[in-house]
Formats: C-alpha cells, sequence, structure tokens
C-alpha cells in the first residue's frame, strides 16, 4: 500500500498515552500504534527516501536510565534521514514538528560554524539564507544555547544569538490539520524538507570536513564495540 495520509486517530493515541503511560495501556493498544502511528510513518518514509535518502523511524521505548522520568513510552514518533546533516519529522498530540540540520555537533564543527558566523565574507550569504528560512516558518533551535557569549567573542558581536547555538537545527511546527490525514501529507512535507534542504546544503559545504571526519570517528568507536 502507498502513501495515503497519516491516521488522525494517531493524535488521539498519544493524548491517551500521555495520561496513561504505562506498559498496561500499551500493551492494550499496541496494535492500534501499530495501524494509525507507525503504518502510515512507514509508508510516508518509503515516499520520501527516493528524494531524500534512507530513513530511520525512532523506535517507541524511551531510555529511562539516566532520567528522573520513567514513564516507559514516547509521546511522539519521530523519523530521521539517515545523513550526517539530516532531515527530521516528528507526529504527536501536537501535531508536527518538522526540520533538521545537525543536533549533537562536534566541537570542530561547532568552532568553524561560530568562524563563519564571524567572518562577513560568509555571514551575509548566511543571514540571507537564514530570513528564507524564516519566511517558510523555520526557526533556529535554540532549546540548549549559551547563556553567554563562547569564548573568544564578544558579548556585543552583532550576530551573538548565532554564536550562542550549540544545536545547527531548524524547526517548525504544524498543528493538527485536515492535510494531514490525505495523501496531500506527502507533497506538503517532501516540499517543507526541500526547504530544509537549503539549511543542510549551507550546513555540508561550510562544515563538511569537521562534520565528515566526526561521523567517521563515531562509526569506528561503533565497530569498536561491536
Amino acid at each position: 500500500m502507498g502513501f495515503e495520509g497519516l491516521d488522525r486517530d494517531a493524535v488521539s493515541f498519544y493524548a491517551e498515552l500521555r495520561a496513561d503511560n504505562t506498559k498496561t495501556w500499551w500493551t492494550a493498544n499496541k496494535a492500534r500504534y501499530d495501524a494509525a502511528v507507525r503504518g502510515p510513518f512507514e509508508a510516508l518514509g518509503a515516499e520520501l527516501e527516493p528524494e531524500f535518502g534512507a530513513v530511520k523511524i525512532f523506535r517507541p521505548y524511551r531510555d529511562v536510565r539516566f532520567s528522573a522520568d520513567k514513564t516507559p513510552y514516547k509521546l511522539h514518533i519521530g523519523m530521521v534521514s539517515q545523513a550526517t546533516v539530516a532531515h527530521y519529522l516528528q507526529l504527536s498530540e501536537e501535531g508536527l514538528m518538522l526540520g533538521g540540520g545537525v543536533y549533537d555537533v562536534p566541537p570542530a564543527a561547532l568552532a568553524r560554524f561560530r568562524e563563519a558566523v564571524a567572518d562577513p565574507r560568509t555571514a551575509e550569504d548566511l543571514d540571507a539564507l537564514l530570513a528564507e528560512l524564516r519566511d517558510a516558518g523555520f526557526e533556529l533551535m535554540r532549546d540548549d544555547a549559551l547563556k553567554t557569549a563562547p569564548r573568544g567573542y564578544p558579548a556585543d558581536h552583532p550576530r551573538i544569538e548565532l554564536l550562542q547555538l550549540r544545536r545547527l537545527a531548524v524547526g517548525r511546527r504544524e498543528p493538527p490539520a485536515d492535510w494531514m490525514w490525505t495523501p496531500d501529507a506527502y507533497d506538503i512535507i517532501a516540499d517543507d524538507w526541500r526547504t530544509v534542504s537549503t539549511w543542510c546544503a549551507w550546513l555540508s559545504e561550510t562544515l563538511g570536513a569537521e562534520l565528515l571526519e566526526a561521523a567517521q570517528s563515531s562509526r569506528r568507536g561503533r565497530s569498536d564495540r561491536m
């Protein structure tokens, strides 16, 4: 079956899970999760892959080992393209979150980003790109930004808000809407991912060597542990 739209019941599923985030409730509703949440997400991913590359759908289980919150299940389903600079999609009770970039930025890549922000030769193009993204509804994610200037940069730098970033990702949210439950969802989501691609391309071009080196090091580390 091709993608026919996300399932409206996914919103209700996550609202009910939030109210009763237990193994008992999950077990009773596992077939509903497979049919209304994961199934349509997998079908959407299959249609996005030819243009955006292989995607990964995240497991529904939370890692509670180091968290004070011991509720076992995530209140959303997420999908990410399997690239160093990735596209992301999330569905929850609140609707969709679309975005992409680099969430966990290696130190060398973050240093290179700050150099590009401070360099007038690259900052002008970056400012224009960010303006286009804002016009399309995307904002830089600042949930982990520094409160002060990073070392080596003045607090009154004209682009201090960019220098403070530690996550190089953009995103925007869409509340539940009728188009999400129709085949039109593919076209709208794919178009948003194409917008995100402009940010991903800038990151890849500007930070490419640092990002590639970190990705290769990470893969070697995982191989060493196997």
